[in-house]
C-alpha cells in the first residue's frame, strides 16, 4: 500500500522530471509551480521535485519564498529543500553541451527510484515531461517497475521538428520520442491536437489531455508604478501603443515574418520584442530585414519580473504570436489573460486554444502586414469584446484550479488495486 500521512490518508507520491527550476521563465517551470500551489494542501499529495543544482536555467531558491532547507553538502550549498509542500532536489550536471539536458533527466530519474527505495516509498508515479531520453528508458522504466512505480510521460510538443536541431539531433529527438511513448503507463498531453497526434502516430490508447494553466488576474502593480513607468521610459514607449511579443528567439516562432510584416504595415504604435537575444540570430535579421532601419522595432530583451510582465502584457495594444511548433503554448495562454487583442499564427493549437477569441495570420505575403492595418484602427466596442471574449476562454478552459483537479484525478487513479 501506499504510504500514509499523519491522519492515515493515503498518499500518492509523484516525481517531476524535467523542468530545469521551479518559477523562473519557461513553461514547465511555470506549470511546476503552479501544480505544487495548488495541491499543497492536499495530504494526499506528495510532490517531489528534480531542478538543476548548474547551468543553464538552474534552480536558484533564494528567489523563491517560504522555502525550507533540508539538506546542504559539504560545501554548505543547498541540494534539497521544501517548496509549498513539495520536496525539491537538485541535480549537479557536468558542462557537456547540449547533451546536458538527457543526462540531467536520467540522473533526476535514477535519485528519485533510489530515494523511493531509501523512504520506503511504494507506488510512486514517474512524471517525466518531454522526450529526451529514450536511449535509457527501456532501462528506467524496469527500474521503476522493479519498485511498484509507474512512468508517466508529457511528451511537450514537437520537439524533432525544431530549426534550431542538426538533422541527427532532430532524427534522435523522433526516436526518443516513440521509444519514451511506448513504454508509457499514461502519456498526459497539454494539447488536444498532440494527444491526436500521439495517437494516431502510436497507435495507442492509454492517453489524457490535461491543458496548461493560465491566469487573468490583473498585474499588482498599477498604472504609474515607478517600475513600469521606468522599462516605459527606457523604450521611449507609451502604454496601449505598442504591438507586443514574448517568447523563445527560435527560428519557428516565425520572429523574420512578424517583423518583415510589421515593418511593411502603416501603424504608427512600437513592436516591443521581449525575447533572449540570439546575436546570431539578430545580425541574420539585421542582413535580411534591415530592420535596425525602423525605429517602431524594439528589442527589449527578456523580463524576469513576473508583475512588471504582466502589466507590459496589458498594456499592450495588441499581442503578436508567430510559435508555430508544440502544443498549448503558455505564452499564448498568458497574452488570452492578459491582453485585449491577439493576432496568432493560424496553425491547429493556437486555434484550439484560442478559438474565436482571437484573429489569425499565415505566411503568405501581405497577409499579417493587412491585418496589423486593419486591427490598428479596430472600433472600440469590438476591440473590448476580443478582450473579454479571451479572458472568459481562459477562466472556462484553462484556470489552475481546474489544471490541478484534473490532475489530481489522475494521480488518485493511478494505484487503484
Amino acid at each position: 500500500m501506499m504510504v500514509k500521512g499523519k491522519n492515515k490518508v493515503p498518499t500518492q507520491h509523484v516525481f517531476i522530471i524535467g523542468a530545469k527550476s521551479i518559477g523562473q521563465y519557461g513553461g514547465y517551470e511555470t506549470f511546476v509551480d503552479r501544480l505544487i500551489g495548488e495541491h499543497e494542501q492536499e495530504e494526499s499529495i506528495k510532490y517531489h521535485v528534480a531542478c538543476k543544482a548548474n547551468g543553464d536555467g538552474y534552480m536558484d531558491e533564494s528567489k523563491l519564498d517560504g522555502v525550507k532547507i533540508l539538506k546542504k553538502n559539504k560545501g554548505g550549498s543547498i541540494i534539497e529543500f521544501e517548496y509549498k509542500n513539495a520536496h525539491v532536489f537538485k541535480i549537479l550536471c557536468p558542462n557537456i553541451g547540449s547533451a546536458v539536458a538527457i543526462y540531467y533527466d536520467m540522473m533526476s530519474t535514477l535519485y528519485s527510484i533510489k530515494y523511493c527505495k531509501d523512504h520506503n516509498i511504494e507506488y510512486p508515479i514517474f512524471y517525466i515531461l518531454t522526450c529526451r531520453i529514450g536511449l535509457f528508458i527501456g532501462y528506467l522504466c524496469k527500474k521503476m517497475k522493479a519498485i511498484g512505480g509507474k512512468y508517466y510521460l508529457n511528451p511537450d510538443g514537437h520537439e524533432w521538428k525544431r530549426a534550431k536541431w542538426s538533422f541527427l539531433i532532430r532524427k534522435y529527438w523522433k526516436w526518443s520520442e516513440k521509444k519514451m511513448v511506448m513504454l508509457a503507463d499514461l502519456v498526459i498531453c497539454d494539447s488536444v491536437n498532440i494527444e491526436k497526434y500521439i495517437k494516431n502516430e502510436y497507435n495507442i490508447e492509454n492517453t489524457t489531455y490535461i491543458a496548461y494553466g493560465a491566469d487573468i488576474e490583473r498585474s499588482s502593480l498599477v498604472d504609474d508604478d515607478t517600475k513600469f513607468v521606468e522599462w516605459l521610459d527606457k523604450y521611449g514607449l507609451k502604454a496601449c501603443q505598442y504591438y507586443l511579443v514574448v517568447g523563445r528567439f527560435v527560428p519557428e516562432n516565425n520572429y523574420e515574418i512578424m517583423i518583415k510584416e510589421f515593418m511593411k504595415s502603416d501603424s504608427e504604435r512600437d513592436f516591443v520584442i521581449v525575447t533572449n537575444i540570439n546575436e546570431i540570430f539578430l545580425d541574420e535579421l539585421e542582413r535580411k530585414l534591415r530592420w535596425k532601419s525602423d525605429s517602431r522595432i524594439n528589442f527589449v530583451g527578456t523580463v524576469y519580473d513576473k508583475e512588471l510582465l504582466r502589466k507590459i502584457r496589458e498594456n499592450a495594444y495588441a499581442y503578436l504570436h508567430g510559435h508555430e511548433v508544440g502544443g498549448t503554448n503558455p505564452s499564448l495562454l498568458e497574452a488570452l489573460g492578459a491582453t485585449d487583442l491577439n493576432l496568432l499564427f493560424d496553425v491547429g493549437f493556437n486555434r484550439e486554444v484560442a478559438e474565436n477569441t482571437a484573429l489569425y495570420w499565415n505566411k503568405d505575403e501581405g497577409c499579417l502586414s493587412n491585418l496589423i492595418s486593419k486591427v490598428d484602427v479596430m472600433d472600440s466596442d469590438l476591440y473590448s469584446e476580443y478582450g473579454f471574449k479571451a479572458k472568459e476562454r481562459i477562466k472556462s478552459a484553462y484556470s489552475w484550479s481546474i489544471i490541478g483537479d484534473k490532475y489530481k484525478r489522475v494521480w488518485k487513479q493511478a494505484n487503484k488495486h
